[in-house]
């Protein structure tokens, strides 16, 4: 077709056709791109939920069947007293770690103390006029940082337990006793771990997380 020889109503006819049909396929175009946006997302959500819940059921499944082996091995064992669950079992080319740790916290006194040590550290810095220089007062309010939760750090506040002989003052001991009876057992969190042996016979960690398999 020679658009020259059109007139003018044909070509603005032609032009408008054009336009309608470039419009079109821009319009599929974009219907196709979300189609396979929307099953690509539909895909992997599915798997991913998939994913989690078997997830989810293997530790469920892993805590009760360790839980039940340790019982019977400290039946087989002879051992009376109450352990924290902690095992490791191994073949020649597997190897299974089961650590359980006491998860441990404070109750409304270590409030309390808290901000009777921080009362205190200021009466203490105040006294010596090293305007919180003392490297013995900055360490001890460090220690009383919270963490990202708003909670005191167990292991913190045991190092200002071992303040108690530097600072050598009755009402420090108070305070850190009362940071003692404070003290509570929250829960008991439980982490698998599993090596197998790699190529040149050394134990390799296995690691299920998805971003390091």
């Amino acid at each position: 077709m020679d658009i020259k020889n059109l007139s003018e109503k044909e070509r603005e006819t032609l032009l408008s056709k054009l336009q309608a049909e470039k419009k079109r396929k821009e319009g599929d175009r974009k219907k196709n791109y979300q189609k396979l946006r929307a099953r690509f997302l539909a895909s992997v959500e599915r798997k991913l939920r998939k994913y989690i819940k078997d997830g989810q059921e293997f530790k469920e499944w892993l805590r009760k069947e360790a839980t039940a082996y340790y019982d019977q091995l400290k039946e087989y064992g002879g051992l009376k007293r109450d352990e924290q669950l902690g095992f490791e079992v191994k073949n020649d080319t597997f190897k299974v770690s089961v650590k359980g740790n006491r998860v441990k916290g404070f109750d409304e006194r270590a409030d309390v103390a808290e901000k009777r040590l921080v009362d205190y550290l200021n009466a203490w810095i105040g006294k010596k006029g090293d305007d919180g220089r003392n490297p013995m007062y900055k360490l001890a309010m460090s220690l009383l940082q919270r963490n990202e939760a708003g909670d005191l750090d167990y292991k913190s506040i045991s190092r200002l337990y071992e303040l108690e002989d530097d600072f050598n003052d009755p009402e420090y001991s108070e305070i850190m006793q009362l940071f003692r009876e404070s003290n509570v057992v929250e829960g008991t969190v439980i982490r698998f771990y599993f090596e197998e042996k790699d190529g040149n016979n050394q134990w390799k960690r296995i690691e299920p997380s998805f971003n390091k398999m």
